[in-house]
């Protein structure tokens, strides 16, 4: 397994940011016992591209706000968790990169109390490096965020998130579903245009793109 699975950009790799938001989707067992699944996006967190993070927040029902513990809470973070609570946002605190020796746990839980009011007393300590504290957060989302709460059986209704052309597949449109199902050969039609569509393929990212039937 590699690092920075979804910085999947040649530049995003190199700068060590993230630039377009990706999507994923993953099966969890919790601790509960049941099963999950979990629909992730991650957003860039720099300003220059707040119009990314803006337009995944309103696919989602919470947030993660992921905070360096070496550097703290800096101004880009406020840009972006105020969009969160502006949507009425549950946000989950989280400190990253508690595995470095320059990481202040107390010190970043005091910063984003007092600088943006979250409380942090359920606030996850984590390393992406070496997988620390990975679990506590999936366990946070789970207890603590919101479910879809959408209905299978009423008429489709979708929020366009993001569309890009594919070489060998034609264009390609990633939506939430807010109700109804897609499924391969049904028709849709598109609001903004009010074109009517053909839906060729149907899938997932895995984080890699798998196909489903609906």
């Amino acid at each position: 397994m590699k690092e920075q699975v979804l910085d999947s950009m040649d530049i995003e790799r190199e700068r060590g940011i993230t630039i377009k938001a990706q999507t994923v989707r993953l099966n969890y067992e919790a601790k509960d016992g049941k099963n999950y699944i979990l629909n992730i996006i991650d957003t860039p967190g720099h300003v220059d591209f707040s119009y990314e993070v803006s337009r995944s927040l309103s696919a989602c029902e919470g947030s993660i706000l992921i905070v360096d513990s070496t550097q703290g809470v800096e101004a880009q973070t406020l840009a972006n968790v105020y969009q969160a609570l502006d949507i009425n946002h549950e946000i989950i605190p989280v400190l990253n990169k508690i595995d470095l020796p320059a990481s202040d746990i107390d010190k970043t839980n005091k910063q984003i109390e007092d600088v943006i009011g979250i409380d942090t007393s359920n606030a996850v300590s984590c390393s992406g490096k070496t997988g620390e504290g990975i679990s506590e957060i999936l366990e946070q989302i789970i207890q603590i965020l919101p479910g879809p709460t959408g209905e299978k059986d009423k008429i489709l209704k979708c929020l366009l998130v993001d569309s890009w052309y594919d070489t060998y597949l034609g264009v390609v449109i990633l939506v939430r579903v807010i109700d109804g199902k897609i499924i391969k050969n049904m028709k849709i039609k598109m609001m903004s245009t009010n074109q009517d569509h053909v839906v060729e393929k149907v899938g997932v990212f895995t984080p890699k793109p798998k196909d489903i039937n609906e």
